[in-house]
């Protein structure tokens, strides 16, 4: 999916996020957070528009994420 990668999503593969990630300035810290559900939504909108319409860029974000994409 096009877009930012930093759309962390909450699933199974995020769980060991949720005690903190490395930052930039080195230091950890939790990062947001979204359900899964608006990323797969997003996929579904996408597959079902019309074969004359595309979406060239979508960014499905957490609201509190701090910067889209690397900082």
């Amino acid at each position: 999916m096009p877009g930012s990668t930093s759309a962390k999503a909450a699933t199974e593969m995020t769980d060991r996020m949720t005690a903190g990630v490395p930052q930039a300035n080195g230091t950890l810290a939790v990062e947001p957070f979204m359900n899964v559900r608006h990323v797969a939504d997003a996929v579904v909108h996408m597959a079902n528009l019309p074969l004359d319409a595309n979406i060239l860029y979508m960014t499905v974000m957490a609201t509190k994420m701090p910067l889209v994409g690397r900082g």
